[in-house]
């Protein structure tokens, strides 16, 4: 789980700072917080990537990916671009635990079998 949704959190920072490049250009928004809210949620992502497997950090995931579907909200675009991401993480996180439970079956197999032990392609 954890290779797949760091690779979705690699891809939002880059999202996010793209977000934060169009955003500057509206002279509603001052440069400086564009840049402080586009800075703190890309260090986010980056925190996140380390702190997936922790309890808690799935959820945080979650809520970073509300926080960028409301980014919409001054970067119009940014609603599909989130949607679009929120469910690239169901995915990160539905399909990384049934790889990781698959891998966990396989050790639990290969361990049973012990080292040393061989078995026969016949199964004799």
């Amino acid at each position: 789980m954890r290779t797949l949704c760091a690779s979705t959190l690699i891809g939002e920072f880059f999202v996010i700072g793209f977000a934060g490049l169009v955003a500057m250009k509206d002279p509603s928004m001052s440069m400086g917080t564009v840049w402080t809210v586009s800075g703190i949620a890309m260090a986010v992502c980056i925190l996140l990537c380390g702190l997936i497997t922790r309890p808690g950090g799935v959820q945080l995931g979650w809520a970073l990916q509300l926080a960028l579907i409301a980014s919409g909200v001054f970067v119009p675009a940014m609603y599909f671009m989130g949607a679009i991401f929120a469910a690239l993480w169901w995915a990160s996180v539905h399909y990384g635990r049934k790889i990781d439970e698959a891998k966990a079956r396989f050790a639990a197999k290969s361990d049973d079998h012990g080292p040393g032990t061989t078995t026969s392609p016949s199964g004799a």
